[in-house]
């Protein structure tokens, strides 16, 4: 191991439970050459006291030894609060697969066959404890962040029934571990619906790791998905892990899953199934215990008719489907919408909010939203921007300019129609202590040119 990866290794602590005192020795010494702290036990009953005063990073834990086996020792660490986080790899001589899997439903997370080679001893030990301090250090962030934020964090907004549907299969799902199908067009908030899942779970405390296959490149979707190992293809310059590792004892949000291409979705069902896979270039199975959310805008079960998608992945996936309502559905929370968007855009931009207009109110409820609640956040955002309060952008249909919908407004255009209804309201002075210059907070010769780029001329 060199210099840069005994740097990663930091001061860990591994707990290393073996009652033979000649492996402990060897142990100790391969760990510390390593740049890991060591602690030792000679039983599972031992190392039962001690894991909670210590610790420790990791625990290496021999299978078979006096008193109580490794297996016994490995559930009891797990059913314990203070020790259940603690990452368990176990020391085998057995080879046998029904013992490897008695290993896993114990609770541990790897497995080190004896004799065992320096090297792969070490690369295991280093990657569990550096996933488990990337958890941690999530975790802890987010707890920050969650005390920090907590009355300006997104919800779920709206009464409607379409709404309270969505709110009512989100308590029935969020306390279970089934796999989630979230469908709903572009913009309706299928990702807040995930997060709302995933906090309301008691997988809370662990990571939400995000993945949007509709953006990964075909060549790189297995990787990013199940990580790859140094030198696995060119430009794999170092061990990468996967985001269903990252994802470990949380929750993975595949959105877009309708774009994933037809030959990871082979590898995706193997990994919903079993619970297992390989980092691409690896041979050693991997295990992680997520809890998958996908979200779609397309149509499912029409790409399973084209054969675009696989109808066995798609049946995993479809355990439990919560379909969105498009805002056109739910026109009844576009007022509500509204006042939430503003306010938002108002923290954002530290502008005062004065108060919608009724016609805005009026006019965003009569509109069909193709773009749905994205749109609708976009405009109210753009409004403030342009306007500098939600009041100043819409008086009156006169000053609209005649404009039939304000949904319909380009940036380009609000931003000369606010530009021009200023420049008639100080009489096309631009410069001055009350020209338009000074209200609209421009400079006058950027004012000048924005008019000129605008194609704003004095009538």
């Amino acid at each position: 191991m060199g210099p840069d990866e005994k740097n990663l290794a930091g001061a860990a602590t591994v707990l290393i439970v073996d009652d033979e005192p000649l492996n402990v020795d060897l142990l100790e010494q391969e760990l510390a050459e390593a740049g890991y702290l060591t602690v030792s036990a000679k039983s599972g009953e031992e190392a039962i006291g001690i894991a909670p005063k210590k610790q420790p990073d990791l625990v290496l834990l021999d299978v078979v030894m006096a008193g109580i086996d490794g297996y016994e020792t490995c559930k009891r660490l797990k059913a314990a609060e203070s020790t259940r986080a603690i990452p368990v790899i176990f020391l085998t001589a057995l080879t046998d697969t029904f013992e490897k899997v008695r290993a896993f439903e114990a609770g541990a997370v790897d497995y080190v066959t004896k004799p065992f080679q320096t090297e792969e001893l070490l690369a295991r030990v280093g990657t569990h404890v550096a996933l488990r301090r990337e958890i941690e250090a999530h975790r802890k962030s987010r707890a920050a962040i969650r005390l920090l934020v907590e009355d300006m964090r997104d919800t779920i907004v709206g009464e409607t029934p379409p709404v309270r549907r969505v709110l009512e299969q989100i308590a029935q799902v969020a306390p279970t571990d089934s796999t989630v199908l979230i469908q709903g067009e572009t913009g309706t908030g299928k990702e807040l619906v995930a997060r709302a899942i995933h906090e309301r779970s008691w997988r809370s405390e662990r990571a939400l790791v995000k993945v949007n296959c509709a953006a990964l490149p075909r060549e790189l979707v297995e990787s990013e998905l199940f990580g790859h190992e140094k030198g696995a293809f060119t430009g794999a310059l170092q061990l990468r892990r996967g985001r269903f590792e990252l994802a470990d004892g949380g929750t993975l949000f595949l959105d877009e899953i309708g774009e994933l291409p037809l030959e990871a979705q082979a590898k995706l069902l193997r990994a919903l199934q079993e619970r297992e896979f390989e980092r691409v270039g690896g041979t050693h199975t991997l295990r992680a215990d997520v809890r998958v959310i996908a979200a779609t805008n397309r149509d499912l079960q029409a790409r399973v008719a084209s054969g675009a998608f696989r109808p066995d992945l798609y049946y995993r996936l479809n355990v439990f489907p919560i379909t969105v309502p498009a805002l056109r559905e739910r026109r009844g929370d576009i007022p509500r919408l509204v006042q939430h968007f503003a306010a938002k855009a108002a923290r954002k931009l530290g502008r005062p909010v004065n108060g919608v207009t009724p016609q805005f109110i009026e006019q965003a409820s009569g509109y069909d939203w193709p773009g749905n609640i994205r749109e609708l956040e976009n405009l109210v955002e753009r409004s403030l921007i342009m306007g500098g309060a939600a009041d100043v952008f819409l008086k009156g249909s006169q000053e609209a300019e005649a404009v039939s919908s304000v949904a319909d407004l380009t940036i380009t255009e609000l931003e000369r129609s606010h530009i021009r209804r200023v420049l008639e309201k100080t009489r096309w002075q631009i410069e001055g202590e009350r020209g338009a210059a000074r209200v609209l907070g421009l400079n006058p010769s950027t004012l000048r040119g924005r008019m000129r780029k605008l194609g704003i001329r004095k009538s």
